[in-house]
């Protein structure tokens, strides 16, 4: 057992030798017990809540605290369509204007790099992010997002501690009705606060009210009746339910009356026009991939990964304003090193 691997030894000596004492052993044998759930003899110290049931994920902690590998305890297992990585997500944010190239007076430069574990939501990382931007008084009047980052609560907080609109096409209504652009979406009930009651668009008024609380969060759902459903002579617009009655799910009144505003406001623009101006910072990920390869971490842990990052955004920040001080367009082309070496010979 003496040349064994290291998780091997943690899992089946630590009882006699005490190798599970030691701060290198110790990881691995967390590892090696999530891992292989069925040769744990008994709840090791700091037991953690497992999956329960037969499933291909019975016994294994949540994905959040799982441990992806021995040699860095912070990084997680995560996945994003066809994407499926170890490690670390970085969020980047950087100014932005919709003037022409010859009218604007200053570069695009990166104002904050976050870094945060694979499995935390987007969502998640949006109001660390506005933290951070406060603490270094660079907050943005507006603020385009990638759809997965805002939510009804983040763009009611946004814009009640930190005075940012959340520019960003998750906005629109996903219900049935909205997306075939036929029928009556939510938005076309009118809500009365005060006495608890929706009215359809054919004035017919509801007959419960009942809060509720779903996924943690609190939530309104609305239903009317059979009777007042059932002989509309619009029912097949407004809902196709087996029960025969519109229902709808409402959040309270601060997030409802925030996305209608919203909303009302995008229906009279080209939202893809106005979204596009995020478009550059993907331009940016493509640098910071290309120039300083932010897409592999060169450390071990959260906090040396995230000041990995921060680097990387202080040199893409010097690169840009050489090029604008110098006049030259910024080349965001990643040139291989057998194609620098050509040029070199060339010249």
């Amino acid at each position: 057992m003496t040349d064994s691997p290291c998780w091997k030894r943690s899992t089946t000596r630590a009882r006699s030798t005490g190798c599970g004492n030691f701060p290198l052993c110790r990881p691995c044998g967390r590892a090696a017990a999530e891992l292989h759930p069925h040769r744990r003899p008994e709840r090791p110290p700091g037991h953690r809540p497992t999956r329960e049931g037969g499933g291909r994920g019975a016994g294994l902690p949540p994905g959040h605290l799982r441990i992806a590998s021995p040699y860095d305890l912070d990084t997680r297992w995560s996945a994003k369509r066809d994407i499926f990585w170890n490690g670390f997500k970085l969020h980047v944010s950087e100014t932005c204007t919709d003037a022409p190239e010859k009218e604007r007076t200053a570069p695009n430069l990166i104002t904050n790099v976050a870094t945060t574990a694979s499995t935390v939501p987007d969502t998640k990382a949006l109001d660390g992010i506005h933290q951070q931007l406060q603490r270094r008084d660079l907050l943005p009047d507006e603020h385009y997002l990638d759809s997965g980052y805002p939510s009804a609560d983040l763009i009611v907080a946004s814009r009640k501690t930190y005075g940012i609109a959340l520019i960003t096409p998750v906005l629109l209504d996903q219900s049935r009705q909205a997306r075939a652009e036929q029928g009556f979406h939510a938005d076309a009930f009118t809500v009365d606060w005060k006495y608890q009651q929706v009215t359809c668009p054919h004035d017919q008024v509801s007959s419960a009210w009942s809060p509720c609380t779903q996924h943690g969060r609190p939530m309104i759902v609305v239903k009317f009746t059979r009777t007042v459903c059932g002989p509309c002579p619009v029912r097949d617009l407004c809902t196709t339910s087996r029960q025969g009655y519109r229902q709808l799910t409402l959040n309270p009144r601060p997030l409802t009356e925030a996305l209608r505003t919203v909303r009302a406001e995008q229906a009279g623009q080209d939202p893809q026009a106005d979204y596009a101006l995020r478009a550059g910072v993907e331009g940016t990920v493509h640098q910071a991939l290309a120039v300083t390869g932010s897409r592999r971490a060169r450390y071990r842990g959260l906090p040396k990964t995230h000041l990995e990052h921060v680097y990387s955004a202080v040199a893409l920040n010097l690169i840009r304003l050489n090029a604008w001080w110098n006049d030259r367009p910024l080349d965001r082309r990643h040139t291989s090193h057998l194609a620098r070496l050509e040029l070199a010979l060339a010249a």
